[in-house]
């Protein structure tokens, strides 16, 4: 295997790992660090913009989503990588990397079943879907410019 593929595969397994180590975390776990990352946040536009007032339980809730987005949206990125090193090409490319990302995240939602305070939802999966089309149409948007 060269190095390319190796990496690409490397790169692949390891953000799987990473969100399942996130998904594993506890509600409390999991809720306790975005909710310290979107209190910095807040704290950081009050300063710029005193004026606003912004709801931390709602911001929490939207950066979480917003994760949900972005972690997808890189699994996407990272499987066409890993497709086109392995010589997959076009609409199949595409194809193959959508079915597997939404598989995973369906797999995900099923797992955080079994995490204390947890659930499985559809919306999740559907923000992930799309996170994943959208770094996936990114891949098509880099090759076309290429």
């Amino acid at each position: 295997m060269n190095k390319r593929r190796l990496i690409s595969w490397l790169a692949v397994v390891l953000w799987l790992v990473i969100i399942f180590i996130l998904s594993a975390q506890p509600v409390y776990k999991s809720n306790g660090l975005s909710k310290g990352i979107a209190e910095r946040i807040v704290k950081a536009i009050e300063k710029v913009s005193p004026e606003k007032n912004i709801n931390i339980d709602i911001f929490n809730h939207y950066l979480r989503k917003t994760a949900h987005f972005l972690s997808y949206m890189i699994l996407g990125i990272l499987m066409m990588n890993v497709l086109k090193a392995l010589g997959v090409k076009g609409k199949k490319r595409i194809a193959i990397a959508l079915v597997v990302c939404v598989l995973y995240a369906i797999s995900d939602e099923f797992h955080q079943l079994f995490v204390p305070g947890r659930g499985a939802q559809v919306k999740d999966v559907v923000i992930d879907s799309v996170g994943a089309i959208v770094g996936i149409g990114i891949c098509g948007i880099c090759r076309k410019m290429s």
